[in-house]
């Protein structure tokens, strides 16, 4: 046999293709485009105003999932709760709520 893949061993996938490349060979590749693009001027650079822009679009498309904004405040209080605790246990806290 020529090629010690067989098609058994590879769950009939193609042998062929950049999406059948181990993930380092891939990066490898995908690199030298980028370096390509920008020395040839075609690669797109963002500003830092189209940056801002592209942020906000980012904040409000997630934004509109109510379930997911609460699900990352409810995390965000959670850790703050658990961080706030140790710290507490830590320091001997004198039960005042304070600092």
């Amino acid at each position: 046999m020529a090629n010690d893949h067989s098609q058994e061993s590879r769950q009939g996938k193609s042998e062929r293709g950049f999406a059948s490349m181990d993930a380092g060979r891939q990066r490898e590749i995908a690199s030298k485009g980028g370096k390509a693009a920008h020395e040839s001027g075609r690669a797109h650079e963002f500003s830092s105003d189209e940056a801002r822009i592209a942020g906000r679009k980012g904040g409000e498309a997630v934004s509109r999932d109510r379930e997911h904004m609460s699900a990352i405040g409810r995390k965000g209080g959670e850790a703050s709760g658990s961080n706030r605790a140790a710290r507490d246990g830590r320091e001997g806290s004198n039960g005042s709520g304070g600092p």
